[in-house]
């Protein structure tokens, strides 16, 4: 195992700030799933049988890529979209079938965790 670095004074400045954002970064991204689910169930009410909208995902990569100033490439923030995506969705099912929603069949369109 490395030895671990020696933690200066900025170092530890400079992690704490990161541990901050990493709190505000988790509330956010809680806070973005709670909507989701309510998108998903706004969806299910309004009959819509697929819990995948590619393109609703399209237009917000988009509008994310477009807001990426950096450092961050391209490339990664759409990646963690993506995962964002799945992650969203997988929980839209599970409301779904707990919700003993009739539409709850695997739609070939939605990827699940596990698949």
């Amino acid at each position: 195992m490395p030895d671990r670095i020696e933690e200066t004074a900025e170092l530890r400045r400079l992690r704490k700030r990161i541990d901050a954002l990493d709190r505000k970064l988790v509330g956010l991204l809680n806070e973005r799933a709670t909507l989701a689910r309510e998108a998903g169930r706004a969806k299910a009410a309004a009959g819509q049988r697929a819990i995948r909208d590619a393109e609703r995902e399209r237009e917000v990569l988009l509008r994310v890529s477009m807001a990426n100033a950096g450092p961050l490439p391209q490339a990664d923030l759409v990646a963690l979209y993506r995962r964002l995506f799945i992650a969203t969705r997988a929980l839209e099912s599970r409301d779904r079938k707990a919700g003993g929603d009739p539409m709850t069949e695997r739609d070939p369109m939605t990827r699940h965790d596990g698949d």
